[in-house]
Parts: structure tokens; sequence; C-alpha cells
């Protein structure tokens, strides 16, 4: 080897150089006066350690060493044909004597290069190719055993040998009346999916590690254990096949007894094992059932089904299955809609069967059958109708509800579908040809625009009532016009519009054209002339009282003569007010919540949330359904910017966080303690310190600040098998007492600032979510207050009274009681004041949103002395 090297050093002329080099067997020390040495007689195809040592002109003083590590290259010919001859006599196990230590190396699995050549280090380049020469065979492992047999699994371990066994794989086979492979990197191994009670063979061979050549095979026979039994269908027969009657009883909690004319026979005792976790669910506007079960112990060759009501029977079979525990599920054949069937499912097992398990099941409703009967439509008067129609067939579902169509063309039905939230008032302005004019449900009472009789019922179209949100409107004479009905088996509403998609509905045909009369003579249309001028009046004079019935505008450079007059008299003017507003929107529909199946989720019998404006989930195979109490709320810039919910149940919690995750909501303001006055309030809905799963969310607190008056908890909320996860803020008010208000006005409005802040940075869309006990009144107040502040910065006005109507007409009993809407009076108040002392708003004032975090107090000028105290 020639190595060469530089020094840098003012006196290196007078350095010499010694070099130490070191292979596996001896040590050697050579001294150079030339920054480049030449070191002879070393051993060809051998690694070596060069370290080379700068020595001062006293030939005692050394520098640190730098090192190399280089292979010497091999020698010719001869050399490499002796490692081949080698390597092939010990692969055929034919070594002889003078080639002990060649074959030594071989069983370490050494590979030898072929066509023969030296050792090239990996910086320098070969002429020649290099053919790796197979591995040679691992040898068989030794002390197969297995450490645990299970019922449906078994746990293998043994021992190997070889000095290369640590780059070994271990295929084992699994041989019953099947075989399968399986691939292990460990000398322990559990085989799992087997049989209950069957035997199998299996055999590990030992993989080097081309993952081609393998050793000999060792192998094991083993049973799986046989599963437990508790009381099941039994059935004996011999040795021939002939079945025994049933003479003898076998029950988990007696001895087995057996006639004596048994005895001194062989026989075989087959027990064929019902399902478990049965379960059938209705499948959304389809006429059949969607069977799910577990999969039983031991073998089957599948399962009977019976499906029966008071009309039909009918069997059917379902596949086998062989994995034990593993879900099963099944599609039943086409059924009746809107129809309840006994189920049973029947074990199969070598020609015998398991005792059945029975299931009560009801099939889903659908679109009613569309009927074929064009309704009857007469001309009442120059500017109504009256319209005739059937009861639709009930075959699919009890109809729900029924609407009656005005179009002046003729429409077919998905024309129709389309055009169901199409109004009296688009008619009027020309943006459709078709409207609803008027919805009844068929359990509502009989009204002046309609009735029902045997099966018929009759609608006078043009009165001038209005029907959840559409105008029933006079029509215009001189204008032929024809009737549809739509008949729902299920009918939604979407801010008092029918939503089309959501709804099951089908349409009756479309009637023959009307023309309706022209108007009565001159006078008479003089005379009408005058009524709708009266009726006009009228109707600007209803409209505007009823715009000030839900509305009490007042500037804000008035509020306070307002609001020192409804102080007066122990604020009887504020409670006279509140008492107004009791009746707001209390006869809106609540059908979802007053479901049978939905009655256990909701804390209160009296909260109960409107089907207008209610939140829904999306429906899952689960059976939850898309039910929770919780309503859309209006903020100051979007119909949807809160949703007021009660406090999670231990049944609803799945629900309440299924609701975060698919309406996105980013931040969680809670108002309440989980308890008060040692009454549970609301269940503790997220998790400590582990992530938890609610359904298939999972959640993760990732941080929590407690504060004198409320706490801040962050997680990160993601769906399980997705790669989605976002995270979700949680403010928790705890200075709020049950039906009470805040001891000072600036702590909820501070509080109002800090998550106003947070849900800047928030996506305009999401919306916040807010909830106390019930979901009313502390959940009320604080919406009430985040429009209010937002109205007095934008318009210079404030209407707490028209604020909390508003509110009340999507969610019951908002703002729950009378010291909350004063204290909600107090709150705009004490802004107003603060503005008008410090000249700015007092809402944002100077300080950070970090100083909020740390409960700082605030200014002098927004301090206890201007708060409202109960």
């Amino acid at each position: 080897v020639i190595l060469k090297w530089m020094v840098n050093d003012n006196a290196s002329d007078s350095y010499m150089y010694r070099i130490q080099f070191v292979n596996d067997t001896t040590v050697s020390l050579l001294t150079f006066n030339d920054t480049k040495a030449e070191i002879t007689e070393l051993i060809p195809g051998t690694m070596y350690n060069f370290t080379v040592f700068a020595v001062a002109a006293d030939d005692k003083t050394e520098g640190e060493g730098v090192s190399i590590d280089l292979y010497t290259s091999k020698s010719q010919f001869l050399a490499s044909l002796f490692l081949v001859v080698c390597a092939l006599l010990c692969s055929t196990r034919l070594c002889p004597p003078f080639l002990t230590f060649c074959c030594t190396q071989i069983d370490r699995h050494v590979l030898f290069p072929v066509p023969l050549q030296p050792f090239i280090s990996p910086n320098h380049t070969s002429e020649f190719p290099i053919v790796a020469l197979p591995f040679t065979e691992p040898s068989s492992v030794v002390d197969l055993e297995a450490e645990y047999v299970g019922v449906t699994s078994v746990i293998l371990k043994w021992m190997m040998n070889d000095n290369a066994s640590d780059s070994y794989t271990y295929r084992i086979e699994v041989v019953n009346d099947t075989k399968r492979n399986l691939t292990f990197n460990d000398t322990k191994a559990e085989i799992t999916k087997l049989i209950p009670g069957t035997m199998y063979n299996f055999t590990v061979f030992a993989v080097a590690a081309d993952n081609a050549t393998e050793g000999e095979g060792s192998s094991i026979d083993l049973y799986t254990s046989k599963s437990h039994i508790s009381d099941k269908n039994l059935q004996i027969r011999n040795s021939p096949g002939k079945v025994i009657p049933p003479i003898l009883v076998l029950s988990k909690f007696s001895p087995l007894r057996m006639s004596s004319r048994l005895c001194l026979q062989k026989y075989i005792l087959e027990i064929t094992v019902s399902v478990n976790s049965f379960l059938c669910e209705p499948v959304a506007k389809q006429p059949f059932l969607m069977l799910k079960w577990k999969c039983p112990f031991g073998n089957n060759s599948g399962f009977k089904i019976k499906i029966s009501n008071t009309h039909t029977s009918r069997e059917e079979l379902a596949p086998p299955c062989t994995v034990e525990g593993f879900e099963q599920t099944f599609q039943t054949a086409s059924l009746n809609f809107f129809s309840t069937y006994n189920v049973s499912i029947i074990t199969l097992s070598n020609g015998s069967e398991s005792s059945p398990v029975d299931k009560l099941c009801h099939t889903s409703i659908s679109d009613p059958p569309p009927p074929s009967e064009v309704p009857s439509v007469k001309a009442v008067s120059h500017s109504s109708l009256s319209v005739e129609f059937s009861d639709f067939d009930s075959r699919n579902g009890p109809l729900e509800a029924y609407a009656v169509m005005i179009t002046t063309e003729d429409q077919g039905p998905d024309s129709l579908k389309s055009k169901l939230n199409n109004t009296y008032r688009d008619f009027k302005k020309k943006k459709t040809t078709a409207y609803v004019t008027y919805v009844i449900k068929t359990e509502q009472a009989e009204s002046s625009s309609s009735h029902s009789q045997n099966g018929k019922n009759i609608i006078n179209v043009g009165k001038g009532n209005t029907m959840y949100g559409y105008e029933n409107g006079p029509l215009i004479p001189l204008r032929s016009y024809r009737a549809c009905v739509a008949g729902f088996t299920n009918i939604t509403f979407m801010a008092n519009m029918i939503e089309g998609e959501d709804s099951y509905v089908s349409f009756s045909p479309c009637s023959e054209p009307v023309l309706l009369p022209q108007d009565p003579g001159v006078i008479a249309g003089v005379v009408i002339g005058c009524l709708l001028a009266i009726f006009a009046v009228v109707a600007v004079g209803g409209f505007i009282f009823w715009r000030r019935r839900r509305s009490k505008m007042i500037k804000v450079e008035n509020f306070e003569s307002y609001f020192k007059k409804q102080q007066a008299d122990s604020n009887c003017g504020f409670a006279e007010e509140y008492e107004e507003l009791k009746s707001a929107g209390v006869h809106q529909p609540k059908f979802a919540a007053e479901l049978p199946e939905n009655r256990g989720k909701n804390r209160y019998n009296n909260v109960l949330p409107y089907d207008i404006s209610r939140v829904k989930l999306s429906n899952q195979s689960s059976g939850t359904g898309d039910y929770i109490n919780a309503n859309y709320m209006p903020g100051y810039n979007s119909k949807k910017a809160f949703i007021a919910a009660q406090g999670p149940l231990p049944n609803t919690i799945d629900d309440f966080w299924r609701m975060i995750w698919e309406k996105s909501i980013y931040s969680i303001v809670m108002l309440t303690k989980c308890m008060e006055q040692a009454r549970t309030k609301c269940e503790q809905y997220w998790p400590d310190k582990q992530p938890k799963s609610y359904g298939d969310i999972i959640v993760t607190m990732i941080s929590e600040v407690v504060l004198p008056e409320w706490t801040i908890r962050d997680f990160t909320v993601e769906k399980s098998n997705t790669p989605e996860s976002h995270m979700v803020r949680q403010f928790h008010f705890t200075s709020w007492p049950d039906h009470g208000v805040p001891e000072t006005t600036d702590l909820l409005i501070n509080f109002r600032h800090l998550v106003h802040e947070y849900n800047s940075q928030n996506p305009m869309d999401s919306p916040t979510l807010v909830h106390c006990s019930a979901g009313v009144g502390r959940t009320g107040t604080f919406i009430a207050i985040d429009r209010l502040i937002q109205q007095m910065e934008m318009e210079s006005t404030v209407d707490v009274y028209g604020v909390v109507y508003d509110l009340r007409m999507h969610r019951p009993l908002m703002v729950q009681t009378e010291d909350q809407y004063i204290f909600l009076n107090q709150c705009v108040m004490d802004i107003i004041r603060s503005q008008r002392e410090r000249k700015t708003d007092l809402i944002y004032q100077n300080v950070t949103a970090m100083a909020i975090y740390e409960n700082f107090a605030p200014g002098p000028a927004f301090g206890k002395a201007n708060g409202y105290h109960t």
C-alpha cells in the first residue's frame, strides 16, 4: 500500500512520521521521513487499519494520529479457485479434512465470487463481473413446541443454533383440510383464525437471507381447544349415521343423563351453536332488511333465515362463516315497505339445526305510490279555487302530510319536486310557474281552508292564510290554473320550507286547467278596490304592529332614558316586555323531538328543538339517527352563526362529538358546571389525560388553562380511519349560577370578547357551539350579548327585545328568566356608559387577548363601579 498525506505546520520540515498498521493478528510500526510511504509485505485480501503520527525533532513528541482502513487486494487465480472448489465441496456436505477451515466458513454462509477475481475495495472498480453463489441451507429448527393452544389460535416457539440465524426468517405451513403459509421474523409465532376443536399440522422452515434457500422443516400436530357450550340443540347418532330419537336432556345446570339402551355402543354427539348479537336494521327507502350477527363457535354449513308475518312466510339461506366472532351481514330479498316481520336465524351444521334466534324487525318507509287519480278543481271565485283529492295509498308508510301545488302549465314529478320550496311570492315575481300554496298535516285539525272526510280532502286555494312558510295567496282573475298534490310519508322542513331531497314524496297528475272568472261590474270593482285599499291599510297597520311586536329598536343615545323608564317600579317595564316574549315561537312543530326513539335524548321534557331549525346529523347504520337536541341560532352576520345545545347526557355524548365533527365546529362555549347544587347539569364529555373514542371520533386534550372565572381547554379531534383532524377550543365559564346571572356585567362581557377574538380566526362558516344544561337560559343570554354588542358597533342602535324574540323563534325559552332579560339590558347600559366616559369602544380596549387569558383585571372605567350586581 502507498499512503500520502499533508502537514501544514511551519516546523514540518523537521518532522518524522510513524505509521502503525493493524490487522486481526498483528500490530506493526514503521518510521518515514517523507509525507509519502510504501508499506510492503502485507497479507493479500486482508483489512488493515493504518494510523499516521507526526513526530517532532526530539523523536518523542507525537501529534494525534489520523487513520484510514484499507483492504489489500486478493491474490490471483489459484486462491480464488481454491475458495470456489471449497464452496462447491461444502455445499454437497463432502468437505475433506484438509478443507475443514473452509467448510467452517461456508457454514457461516459466506458468499464467494464467480468468475474468479480478487476483492475490490468500494473506491475501486473491477474489470470482472461478480456473480453470487447460492446460500447454503439453514439447519432445521429444534425444540419446536406449543407455548399456548386456544380455541382459535396457537402460539409456537422453537430454537435455532446456526451462527447466521439472526438473518433468518421462518415460514410456517399450516395444514388441515386446506393449506396456508405464514412468515415470521422471530423464533416465536402466534397463528390465528383457526377452527375450534380441529387437528392442525404446523411445519416450520428456516429461510436464509436470500428469502429463497430453506432448511428442512420441523413439524408438530396440535388440536385447537373446543369452544364452550351452553344451552344448545343436541343430536345423537351412531356410527352408521342413524339419528336416535331425543332421549336425553343437556343443560348447563344439570349432569348428562342417558337412557340405558345407549350403552355399549359408539355414538357421536353433535352440537349446533346458535348465533349471538343478532341485529336487524331497515334500509332507508328500500324494501329489504339488513341482518347482522356474530359467527358462532365451531363449523357450520350456513344459516337458515325464516321471515314471516300474518300475510307471508318465507325462508332464505345465508352462506357459512369460518371466523368465530366475525360479524356477518345478509341482505334479505325484497319485502313490503312499512311492515313488521318476525325474523328467525338458525345455524346449520352436518344436517342438524340450532335453536332459532328471533327478532322483531321493521322495514323502512318510502315514497308513497303515486296516485293515478287527477285532483278535482273548481273555481270558487275570481281569485280562489277548491281542490279535492283522495288520500294517497299508505302501503309504503303512513301519510304524514300533503302539499297542494298550483301551476300554470302541466308539470312532471321531477319538475314538481324541484319546486317544493317555491312560494306564492316567487310566483308573483314570475320566478316560477309552480309553487306550494298550502301544507296540511294529516293529524291537523280542520280549518277554514281545509277539511277531510271519508278519505277525501278539500283545500280552498287563495284564502290568503299562511301555513308554515307558504302563503295561500289570492289568484289572478282570467288566468288558467292547474292543481297538483304532493303526498309525504316523511316531510322535512328547513327554515319553514320543504326540503324535497330529504323528504319522502310522490305527486298526483296535474289537473286540467281551470279558468278563473273576471271581477264583478264596475261598482263591484270599486267596492272591491275600496276593500282592497282598506285591506292594504289594515295589512300595513298589521305589519307595522307585527314589526313593533317583534322589535323595539332604540338609538344608543336614547337608551339610557328608555332604561330608566323600564327600570322604574322594580323593573316593571322589563317585566311587561318579558311577558310579551313568552308566546314567541311556541306553536312551531317539534315532531322529531317527540318521536318515541328520541325522547330519551332530551334532558328536559319542556326544552325540545323546533323542527324548523334543528341540527340534523348524518344518518348512520348504527341506528342513532339524525336527531340531537340542538338548534341553529342566528348571529349578527349569519343565520347559522351559533348552535345552541343542551348539555350532553351519557347516551348522547357520541352524538355531541359527531355534531362537532360533521358541522366543522372549532369553538365550544360551556356555561355550566357538570355538577351544581349536588345535581348533574351536564356530563363531562371530554377526556382528561388520555385520548378517548366517542363512536368513531377520537378526542385528545392537548392543553388546559384553569383561571378563577373560566377554564380554556384545547383538543384535537379526528375521525378513525381518516387522515383528517382539526383543533377545537372549549371556553368553560364557571362563574354563572343556575337560573341566575353573573355577579357583574363586566365578567361576562370580557368572556364574550375572549371568545369573539378566537372565533375571528376560524372559518366564517364554522358555527360556535354554545351550551349550558338545558341550552336555553345562559346559552340564550350569551348569544344575545354577542349580537347586541355587534349591533351597537355597526348600527348605533340596540334592540334587546327584538334579539330575544328572534332567538325564541329558533329555540324555545331562549333567555329563560326575567332576571336574565334584565341583565341583558344592564349589560347594554353599562357598555354605553363606559363608551361615553372613555370615548372609545369598551369591548375593544387596547389590551391583548393574552391579558384576558391571564385573567388580568380590566381598566378602572370598566370595573365593578359600573357592573350590574345581583
